[in-house]
């Protein structure tokens, strides 16, 4: 997708000049617009759909950019975006990119052919750059659960690294030293970030992971769960806890564990990582590291909102924590007495 600063660049001129041409303005000298105008026509470049464009002309509409709706966390994402427009004059349109880098661009330019004016976007596939690129040309664009130092301000974004450190000290606290990883073959910033995190957690309390008890599933669901803890448990290795990428993949695990006769959390406790209502339809039900999802969608939406309205202060950062929430999928060795 041709951007302003593609014409930019390619014109020699500023994105601010390139923008005052696409707006109409009359400001800019006549030699500099004939420049431009043929960058535009040379390089394809669509003014037409661009938020530019759609300053004047917006409609008070959100519009959400989720991998898959029907997810429950990006259920819950969305659910908490609506929450936000409630208390305005907004509606919600919402688009799946189905973790495709060229449906996730695709479904912006549909929210900008809507004329929205805000737009939350959770991107799975986009890199940085472009994202950096699409938030010069789209001042009500926000993205959750991803955060890019250059435009912090416009980045909600959870501390995955820390929750994964505060999910390592609980389990080491609860005298767990042989610690299993279940994470997603993808690595997705999440699942590095929170590799990172269990690692470095491990290695300050001098119980760094083994690299043979980190097992890496091709989906991050119950199934993915479930395969990898049988490939954990065919290597023969010791473990007595195992550290999820996410709540389906240790609800997986727990029942993989059960079916092959192993108690949960008696011989091997699981945490995981959301808290999605899954985590307390589990039998045991699951320890796991809260990610209020509902409650950054709902503060994105009204960033975005905000921002559709007047540019904010660059120097501001919107970083949300996680938090344990303990249920019963994790036993205390502390409390384990040797028998008589």
């Amino acid at each position: 997708m041709v951007t302003i600063k593609d014409v930019a660049r390619v014109s020699g001129l500023s994105t601010s000049t390139v923008s005052r041409v696409i707006r109409g303005e009359s400001n800019v000298k006549a030699s500099s617009r004939a420049k431009i105008q043929k960058v535009i026509a040379d390089l394809g470049y669509r003014p037409n759909i661009n938020a530019q464009a759609l300053v004047s002309s917006k409609s008070n509409t959100l519009g959400v950019v989720v991998p898959m709706v029907s997810m429950p966390f990006f259920g819950a994402l969305v659910c908490g975006a609506e929450e936000a427009i409630n208390e305005n004059q907004y509606k919600v349109l919402i688009s799946n990119a189905y973790g495709s880098e060229q449906k996730e661009r695709e479904a912006i330019e549909s929210l900008l052919q809507h004329k929205c004016g805000a737009i939350v976007f959770h991107s799975a596939r986009t890199s940085d750059q472009k994202l950096i690129e699409l938030a010069e040309e789209i001042p009500g664009l926000v993205f959750i659960n991803r955060f890019i130092s250059k435009i912090a301000h416009r980045c909600v974004w959870l501390d995955n690294n820390q929750g994964a450190q505060e999910a390592t000290r609980y389990l080491i606290d609860k005298g767990h030293k042989d610690i299993a990883v279940i994470s997603r073959e993808d690595m997705n910033p999440d699942a590095r970030a929170r590799l990172d995190g269990i690692r470095t957690a491990a290695a300050n309390a001098g119980v760094p992971i083994q690299d043979d008890l980190i097992e890496l599933a091709k989906v991050a669901e119950m199934d993915g769960g479930r395969d990898a803890v049988k490939k954990l448990l065919a290597r023969g290795k010791k473990f007595t806890a195992i550290m999820t990428y996410n709540d389906h993949m240790a609800v997986g695990v727990v029942h993989e564990l059960q079916a092959q006769g192993i108690k949960v959390p008696e011989e091997v406790s699981v945490i995981g990582f959301d808290d999605l209502l899954i985590s307390r339809a589990c039998f045991p039900s699951l320890t796991t590291m809260h990610y209020p999802v509902a409650e950054m969608a709902s503060y994105a939406a009204n960033l975005a909102m905000e921002l559709a309205e007047e540019p904010i202060e660059a120097g501001r950062t919107h970083l949300f924590m996680p938090h344990l929430v303990e249920r019963g999928s994790v036993a205390d060795l502390n409390k384990v007495t040797e028998p008589a």
